[in-house]
């Protein structure tokens, strides 16, 4: 890659099932020169999420094939006629999945970076970033999480789920359980992230292996918050107390196959016990970021909260990471580097 040339992840077919790294192509141009009102960005860190998945099929608000993907992304200002940006200003926006990007101050999430001192990168693209956001909103808005009470969450050595163990934790939860999806990541949950009981999903029907992990403390859950959806969200209805609370973020059983998952068999017990079930989409809730940023950073620069990513280095493993992501290979937030 050479010092006058940008390079950007092109979709150029629509998966079927699973996507391989045939469906894409690395596509070199011209580094672009800043217009009037925009700013030349050099990307430092790519974020690689499971929503990209369900955009690969195209549709209303899906990727065009043959342009550049998107996706969240860290970089540094070095060019700019945007009066909101000086150069060498840290951003944030949405303009990833390539080596440079043009951004306008406020449009399509782009904004500067407060730069707390003591915080690493990584976190403005995982507990601070979208996944921590998301966490956040799931726990204090729609789940809203009282001090004392007990909380499920699937998918929970990945980004959102590693965000949603850590901030439950310092709102008071009182018992924190975990699904995933090897042993590995079960001792990574209970060991390193101090979850207080996990189970690998292959194990077992999930609803048995959650009414076990629950047994402590009288049994059953409070506030559930899914990434999974399928027969996590039907064990988790079984396991919740009466007035419990469900944040539905996101399905990753459905993301390779049928977008319609059938409805738990035991949905009518969200009438029985007075349940609550609504879902989460991280764009209504940026209005919460500062929130975030002031409940969290002094708990990263005490080295109580962790950054969590896995991190590829080189903007030419962008798809190779994208595809580790689906199939489960990281532990937190799967990110890249784009200078490896």
């Amino acid at each position: 890659m050479t010092v006058n040339t940008a390079y950007a992840v092109h979709q150029i077919a629509r998966p079927t099932g699973v996507p391989a790294a045939s469906d894409f192509a690395y596509v070199s141009s011209p580094v672009p020169e800043p217009a009037p009102g925009t700013a030349l960005v050099e990307n430092l860190l790519l974020s690689v999420d499971p929503y990209h998945r369900g955009l690969m099929d195209g549709g209303e608000g899906g990727f065009e094939l043959h342009a550049p993907l998107e996706g969240r992304t860290v970089g540094r200002v070095t060019a700019s006629r945007d009066p909101g940006l000086a150069e060498g200003d840290l951003v944030f926006h949405r303009a990833g999945w390539r080596t440079h990007s043009l951004v306008t101050l406020g449009r399509e999430g782009t904004r500067k970076l407060r730069g707390h001192e003591g915080v690493p990168l990584e976190a403005y693209l995982s507990i601070l970033g979208g996944t921590g956001l998301t966490a956040y909103a799931a726990l204090t808005r729609t789940a809203a999480l009282r001090e004392g009470e007990d909380l499920f969450v699937s998918a929970a050595a990945g980004g959102v789920g590693t965000a949603t163990g850590h901030i439950a934790r310092l709102l008071g939860a009182r018992r924190i359980i975990g699904s995933a999806g090897s042993a590995a990541k079960v001792a990574h949950l209970t060991t390193a992230l101090g979850f207080d009981a996990a189970f690998d999903y292959h194990d077992g029907p999930v609803g048995e292996q959650l009414a076990q992990a629950a047994a402590a403390h009288g049994g059953g859950i409070d506030v559930y918050v899914d990434n999974v959806g399928g027969d996590h969200l039907e064990g988790a209805i079984d396991s919740l107390r009466e007035y419990g609370r469900i944040a539905w973020v996101g399905a990753i059983s459905t993301y390779n196959g049928d977008r319609s998952p059938a409805a738990p068999r035991n949905l009518f017990e969200v009438v029985h016990k007075s349940l609550r079930l609504e879902g989460v989409l991280v764009r209504n809730h940026t209005n919460l970021q500062d929130e975030l940023e002031d409940f969290l950073v002094p708990h990263l620069r005490s080295g109580r909260v962790g950054t969590d990513t896995t991190v590829f280095q080189g903007f030419d493993r962008t798809v190779e990471a994208f595809l580790g992501m689906l199939r489960g290979d990281n532990l937190g937030k799967m990110l890249v580097r784009v200078d490896g």
